[in-house]
């Protein structure tokens, strides 16, 4: 009896040891320690969230264009529509917000469309170097497609964040059809995807897109989305420049390079090429300013000349074989001291050559389409 009494004891004391059951059949310690596990991976989530979320967003930091390039309005030959609306959209609402008021909204979407080579990614260029403020990132499909399942639409809507969170912000994105081409039965689901994401962010619902621009630029707009294309308010055709633009190009393409060019040789120019793009006139420029280069290589005599900036007492000029120069002599280019030759300026002899080997790029039925979308949704810029 004495033993049993020592048994019930000592079972009396363990029981009381123990933590109470609590319904679900777990102790106090154990809830409390699913508690503090459930909270761990919550906070867990966020902090790896965050750091994909940061992962994203660095990804899309080296689209922001940070050394701006030197291309100012005045630059931009002609085209005065597309940049007054660009000015409205970018320049103006940052300098003068009290005109912006109300139901005055800038233009939260601009479409520049027209052939390839008619500037349509110079006139961004400008906008990247006059914005001033405005924070300006420039992408492309490169940019936001992704391999892996569902990164690229989270690409989209991290890199309108980004450009939210910095506002006032440009977003460019060149060749836009590639990533907004028309939604079709048989396309990837991938794709499918990219396009929504645009949609939502650009005119979404709950989403805040003030001080935002997305400046879209394409050499194919038929190919482009209708959701998208109306998410663009304003469809700027980018048309080939005109005889006064083609001038102003040559003369600004030539820039600095030696040359005895005069106002009337560059419209004479802009009237021979009819038809040209700005990449064509760039083209041309380039092929006339390698001229005197081929001269050189050709030559087989030099002549001596004064050196204007008194560097040498004399510099050697490529010349005719038949020059009455007494100082001429008969060498090639690669017998010439390397510090003692002087080229020969580009002249309108050397623009003309270039001429009998230029063609256009742009055939007058492209031009037809683009007139034609150019009358159903655009305006001329």
């Amino acid at each position: 009896m004495a033993r049993a009494e020592q048994i019930k004891a000592v079972l009396e004391k363990g029981d009381a040891g123990k933590q109470p059951i609590v319904a679900g059949g777990a102790s106090g310690d154990k809830k409390e320690g699913k508690k503090k596990k459930e909270g761990g991976d919550e906070k867990e989530g966020d902090e790896e969230k965050d750091a994909e979320v940061a992962k994203l967003q660095a990804s899309l930091s080296q689209a922001i264009v940070s050394e701006r390039p030197n291309v100012r309005w005045d630059d931009v030959a002609g085209l005065e529509q597309a940049k007054g609306l660009l000015q409205e959209a970018v320049i103006l609402p940052v300098k003068f917000p009290q005109l912006f008021t109300g139901k005055r909204a800038p233009w939260k979407g601009i479409l520049l469309y027209g052939p390839p080579g008619t500037g349509k990614s110079y006139l961004a260029k400008a906008v990247a170097t006059e914005s001033g403020a405005s924070c300006f990132l420039s992408v492309s499909s490169s940019d936001l497609v992704s391999k892996f399942q569902g990164e690229s639409e989270r690409l989209v809507k991290n890199l309108f964040e980004l450009a939210r969170a910095k506002a006032p912000s440009i977003i460019f994105i060149d060749e836009v059809d590639s990533l907004c081409s028309q939604r079709s039965e048989g396309e990837n689901e991938s794709a499918r995807r990219i396009k929504t994401e645009f949609l939502v962010q650009m005119d979404g619902v709950g989403k805040n897109v003030q001080g935002v621009l997305v400046l879209g630029a394409t050499n194919t707009p038929w190919e482009i989305d209708s959701g998208i294309r109306r998410r663009f308010e304003k469809r700027v055709y980018i048309p080939l420049p005109d005889a006064k633009a083609r001038a102003h190009v040559l003369k600004v393409q030539v820039g600095a390079t030696p040359n005895n060019m005069t106002d009337a040789d560059y419209k004479e120019l802009g009237t021979l090429t009819d038809g040209f793009s700005g990449a064509d006139l760039s083209i041309v420029v380039r092929d006339a300013l390698y001229e005197p280069v081929r001269t050189c290589q050709l030559a087989t005599h030099f002549k001596k000349v004064k050196d204007a900036s008194g560097t040498h007492e004399f510099l050697w000029e490529p010349c005719s074989s038949g020059d009455p120069d007494p100082t001429k002599k008969e060498m090639t280019l690669m017998q010439v001291p390397g510090e003692l030759l002087r080229p020969v300026d580009v002249s309108m002899k050397h623009f003309r050559k270039a001429m009998g080997k230029a063609k256009p790029s742009v055939s007058p039925g492209d031009l037809g389409r683009f007139e034609e979308w150019t009358k159903s949704f655009g305006q001329d810029g």
